[in-house]
């Protein structure tokens, strides 16, 4: 396969909303040893007629992880939903570290009220009691945020499960027809939504930092093109439709800017496109291909693939353009890097005896750890908490995404019943 980089395919969109049928399913690869045994009981509805159990959403959440492993309901001798029905003596005899329990009423203007309290069995503490809101329609989120604040309560670090992960699949219809579909789902793979949907290939997905809004590269009419999409409204706005190359935009962090790969100059370069004035600036002006470009967390600068020293290495510069400078040495293929949310690391696709790897490049160690296994793993992209890399990989002969903790530990996997998953672009927290 050549490895060579162009940042954009010929596509062709056709505009379809509304649910897909196939969905993610996610699976836990490796071990569980080590993961804090908890107890989530069922949540008392009181006799409403609830769409989602709430309660299972947030086992299922904590489960994924690796770090916790949620006790059956069937193994369960008591299930209270009050804190003054809890006897914490019980659960200690279960051999569980931490207990959460809760209610769902009614609440104003026909909605509901999520009450649940988190507690640390051993001390006897109440670590977290809140009351959440929600609509019927918003228990699956509700639920996923309480799962996060129990997440970083026990762990100290954000949860995202009430995040989302936009990523591409080819799916095979009837009469043999394939159809590549952009596509927006939670975290755990529920509630998929189509973005785009062509009989040709869909690249390069990329999240504002509100979560409102999509860039991706689409060809109308055999010419490729930029569009920013709004995931509320639907509205897409053309951004980009140069002669030559439109592709791999990235949004800045304010939201105000898109980075971008043109060659309507010649050689692809790295232009900042401003989305307001729609003023184009060119950051990289070189006889060599510069691509892939990503924001860092406070806007300074970009960093980019470019074969300018002979081989696919990463690079930066300064957001308003000026002088490169080349960060990778290691191996000899780095590209489709982006910077952790916190700035110290970097991921990208690294060349490792031949291999396409995810790597972890540590800026301050100027090491590069290899974080996957395939021999063709590709489109690496932070967790909101920086704690994952989800990228996309091959299993048993068909494209899939797979999810991997920085700092070892347990890995998730993500497939569709049919069809190849590619692409997969982490949303941002979701407030």
């Amino acid at each position: 396969m050549n490895r060579r980089i162009f940042p954009a395919v010929p596509l062709l969109l056709l505009m379809l909303f509304g649910s897909a049928q196939a969905r993610l399913t996610i699976q836990v690869t490796g071990g569980v040893e080590g993961a804090q045994p908890i107890a989530v009981v069922p949540f008392e509805s009181s006799g409403l007629a609830l769409a989602e159990d709430v309660s299972a959403i947030i086992a299922a959440d904590l489960a994924r992880t690796g770090r916790f492993k949620a006790m059956p309901r069937r193994d369960m001798l008591a299930t209270p939903s009050r804190p003054e029905d809890v006897d914490l003596r019980d659960w200690s005899l279960l051999g569980m570290v931490n207990l959460v329990i809760g209610e769902v009423v009614a609440g104003s203007g026909g909605g509901y009220q999520i009450n649940y309290t988190l507690f640390d069995v051993y001390k006897g503490d109440q670590l977290v009691s809140q009351s959440v809101p929600s609509t019927a329609a918003g228990l699956r989120l509700a639920a996923h945020r309480i799962a996060d604040e129990i997440y970083e309560r026990l762990t100290g670090t954000p949860g995202v499960f009430a995040t989302r992960i936009a990523y591409v699949t080819s799916e095979r219809r009837q009469g043999g027809q394939t159809r590549t579909i952009l596509k927006v789902a939670d975290s755990d793979g529920h509630s998929p939504l189509t973005i785009v949907s062509s009989p040709e290939p869909i690249m390069s997905p990329a999240w504002s930092p509100d979560g409102r809004r999509i860039a991706y590269v689409s060809f109308e009419n055999r010419r490729p093109a930029i569009y920013v999409q709004d995931l509320v409204s639907g509205r897409r706005d053309l951004v980009a439709s140069y002669d030559g190359i439109n592709g791999s935009p990235a949004f800045s962090p304010d939201g105000s800017q898109l980075a971008m790969t043109l060659s309507k100059e010649g050689s692809p370069d790295i232009f900042v496109l401003d989305l307001v004035s729609r003023q184009l600036n060119r950051i990289t002006d070189h006889y060599a291909i510069d691509t892939e470009p990503s924001w860092s967390p406070d806007g300074s600068h970009l960093i980019f693939t470019s074969d300018r020293g002979g081989s696919p290495q990463i690079y930066k510069v300064g957001s308003l353009g000026g002088p490169v400078q080349r960060l990778t040495f290691e191996n000899d293929y780095n590209g489709r890097a982006s910077y952790s949310p916190d700035g110290r690391y970097i991921t990208l696709v690294t060349r490792v005896n031949g291999q396409f790897r995810i790597g972890l490049l540590d800026l301050d160690r100027r090491y590069t750890r290899v974080l996957s296994h395939g021999n063709l793993d590709e489109s690496p992209s932070f967790a909101p908490n920086g704690g994952m890399v989800i990228y996309a990989t091959q299993h048993q002969g068909r494209g899939v995404l797979a999810a991997t903790p920085i700092n070892g530990g347990v890995g998730q996997r993500l497939s569709q019943d049919s069809g190849e998953v590619r692409e997969p672009a982490w949303s941002p927290f979701l407030r």
